[in-house]
């Protein structure tokens, strides 16, 4: 029986990180997986989904523009944009393999080896891997379980991945659908009808269980993105349950109940169901072994679990579903248990982008969580028409946000951007949200000009009362307010 320091299960963004940390330490590893490497985040979920996004914007710049460009009436190709998709998915892939396959080469001969086949975890030091060809068993020091997660399955929902989809599917299709029903307005329902809307040849019908999509995001955030999406002809049924749905020959229908009472029945070419996702656990154990497990996943201790020498890490755990996060949670698993973390596993500081149109990046708290907290907080917030370098974009729809702790200190308590170049501007937010600092450092620094992130500089100006442009006067695109007790009241009266 072969022995490994680590034998790490699931070959995504979590596995594979930890796997590379690993190597670090100079540990014979083992990765094992089942099915494709990189996982769902390179093939359905991240690098996947963003291209489609990246292109879908291109496409609509040139339907917004088109008089311009002299590109009115312009058709696109879904056949040829999937295949520029797949390049991109398997450029990343190229990219993996050669660096996974040569890794000994480079590094040290024998400290790594990939393993394709299924695992299965019988006791603390031993993993069973089932292929095509054997059955084997391996022995190890340590486990790291990474097998991430799926999408929520609903059983009154008829996914077949053929008229009805789970984002997992979605790429068996093979043209645009004249019309399509995203059942889920949480961030990937929303990318996905902003990436559908974006090519201009799908009418997009959005389920929203709620009076406004988003329901975790502030509301001048969603606001935003509502105001885009309807423009661009997506219908979001509000305040709607789906009740039913079902194949009638070529079309799927589906009936909404209102808080009214009242329904209504709507037909469409294909459907989407975004509502979530679950982790993947099912036959990783065997039977009787003590991991705690709760409806969210395998419920771990800074990545360690109910056995001491099991780790688990990425969408397989309770904690947030991320690909950053779970690539933070790989390394810092193996630091655990060969070294020392020089950091602690924080989550407070977590860069988050969603593609939207425009894109929204955010970092720490928003509003919502910081009134749940019962904390009180000052909120200051800048237009993009007050920024120089959105207005030589000619676009300057969004705006810049942060709060910070309502006292000297004025430590920041988060950010949210919403516009273009929205992922620019969050990197040092975080950094100063991580060391626990206050708004004075980024006032002063001197940010390239012109420049999105101008705009924070101005924010925290503003906190400290000594803004370029002066909120008093621009009370429309500049908002400098204090939250406390669940009132709010303007800071700077002149």
């Amino acid at each position: 029986m072969k022995k490994y320091d680590v034998v790490i299960i699931g070959a995504g963004p979590a596995g594979y990180a930890a796997a590379m940390r690993a190597v670090d330490f100079k540990k014979k590893v083992a990765l094992i997986e089942k099915k494709q490497l990189g996982g769902a985040g390179i093939h359905h979920g991240a690098l996947w989904s963003k291209t489609w996004w990246e292109l879908s914007r291109e496409a609509f710049s040139l339907r917004k523009h088109g008089e311009a460009l002299n590109t009115g009436g312009v058709q696109f190709n879904y056949k040829k944009l999937k295949s520029e998709v797949q390049k991109a998915v398997q450029e990343r892939m190229d990219q993996l393999e050669h660096h996974m396959h040569n890794i000994n080469v480079s590094i040290e001969e024998g400290l790594f080896e990939y393993i394709q086949g299924n695992a299965k975890v019988k006791d603390p030091h031993t993993v069973e891997i089932q292929n095509f060809e054997e059955t084997t068993q391996i022995s190890t020091d340590y486990i790291i379980v990474a097998t991430g997660s799926r999408p929520r399955f609903l059983p009154e929902i008829p996914i077949d991945e053929e008229s009805v989809f789970t984002s997992d599917g979605l790429d068996k299709l093979e043209e645009f659908p004249k019309s399509m029903v995203i059942v889920g307005a949480g961030v990937i329902g929303c990318e996905f009808a902003t990436i559908f809307s974006n090519f201009g040849h799908t009418k997009v019908h959005l389920i929203d269980k709620g009076d406004r999509i988003l329901p975790f995001e502030d509301e001048d955030v969603v606001k935003v993105i509502e105001k885009n999406l309807e423009a661009k002809n997506v219908l979001i049924h509000r305040n709607s349950r789906l009740i039913d749905m079902r194949k009638e020959g070529q079309m799927v229908a589906y009936t909404l109940e209102y808080t009214d009472g009242s329904k209504e029945v709507f037909r469409v070419e294909k459907a989407l169901v975004s509502v979530g996702r679950v982790p993947r656990y099912e036959n990783l154990f065997e039977e009787g072994m003590d991991i705690k497990i709760d409806g969210r996943g395998i419920i771990d201790e800074l990545t360690q679990t109910s056995i001491p020498n099991i780790y688990a890490v990425g969408d397989i755990t309770a904690d947030i579903s991320l690909v950053n996060v779970g690539e933070l949670e790989g390394r810092f698993a193996v630091e655990r248990i060969f070294g020392k973390p020089e950091r602690p596993l924080i989550y407070e500081n977590i860069s988050t982008i969603m593609f939207l149109s425009p894109e929204v990046a955010g970092v720490g708290m928003n509003e919502i969580q910081a009134q749940n907290n019962g904390l009180n907080y000052k909120v200051v917030s800048i237009d993009y028409s007050c920024i120089p370098r959105a207005i030589a974009m000619r676009n300057t729809q969004g705006f810049i946000k942060i709060m910070v702790t309502d006292d000297e200190h004025q430590k920041i308590l988060g950010m949210r951007v919403v516009g273009e170049h929205a992922s620019s501007a969050i990197q040092a937010v975080a950094l100063l949200i991580s060391m626990d600092r206050g708004i004075r450092e980024l006032a002063e620094l001197i940010h390239p000009h012109p420049s999105i992130i101008e705009g924070i500089q101005e924010c925290g100006r503003m906190l400290l009362g000594k803004s370029m442009l002066k909120p008093a006067v621009l009370r429309q695109a500049m908002v400098c307010k204090t939250y406390e007790k669940g009132k709010y009241t303007d800071l700077i009266v002149v």
